[in-house]
C-alpha cells in the first residue's frame, strides 16, 4: 500500500539515492551528458539536506520500499523523482496529487520546472509554460526547461 509521509534526516541517504539514480538512469535518454551532470550537481547533498531540515521533503513508500520522493516550497514542486524501475505504476501521479493537495491548501497557483521527460505529464494535468530556459554547462552543452504553473484557484484539489 502507498505512503507519502515527510522525511527526517535518517532518510537522507535515500532521499539522495532516489534522485541521483533517477537523473542517472533516466535522463541520459533526454540530455546530454553536460545537462545530465548538472542536474546531478544541482541537486546536491547540501540542497537535499537543507530541504529535509525544513521539512519540505516527502518519501512514497510502498511495501517498505522506498520509490520516489518530492519537495514543496512555498507553492512550488521541486525534485519529484520516482526510482525507474517503480516508473509507469502510478507513484509519480500519486507524488503530484500530494504535492498539488498540500500547496492548495494555501495557494492559487502551482509552479514547477519541467524537464523533457516529465513535461507531457504536465501539460496533462493542466500546467501551462510561462517561460523557457536554456543553461550553457560547463562542457558546452544546453539544458533546455520549461517554467509551468498551473491556477488552481484557491481551492483544494
Amino acid at each position: 500500500m502507498m505512503n507519502t509521509r515527510i522525511a527526517n534526516e535518517n532518510d537522507f541517504e535515500s532521499v539522495k539515492h532516489i534522485t541521483q539514480n533517477t537523473i542517472k538512469t533516466v535522463y541520459p535518454k533526454y540530455y546530454p551528458s553536460g545537462a545530465v551532470q548538472f542536474f546531478s550537481d544541482h541537486h546536491s547533498d547540501e540542497r537535499i539536506l537543507e530541504d529535509i531540515k525544513a521539512s519540505r521533503v516527502y518519501l512514497i513508500e510502498d511495501e517498505g520500499n522506498e520509490v520516489g520522493t518530492v519537495t514543496i516550497c512555498g507553492n512550488e514542486i521541486n525534485r519529484l523523482f520516482v526510482l525507474a524501475k517503480y516508473q509507469h505504476k502510478g507513484y509519480g501521479r500519486a507524488l503530484m496529487d500530494f504535492a498539488e493537495q498540500m500547496i492548495s491548501k494555501e495557494n492559487d497557483t502551482i509552479i514547477l520546472d519541467a524537464s523533457l521527460p516529465a513535461k507531457k505529464i504536465y501539460l496533462l494535468r493542466g500546467y501551462v509554460a510561462t517561460a523557457y530556459n536554456m543553461i550553457k554547462t560547463d562542457n558546452g552543452d544546453y539544458l533546455c526547461f520549461d517554467v509551468m504553473e498551473r491556477h488552481i484557484g484557491g481551492k483544494e484539489i
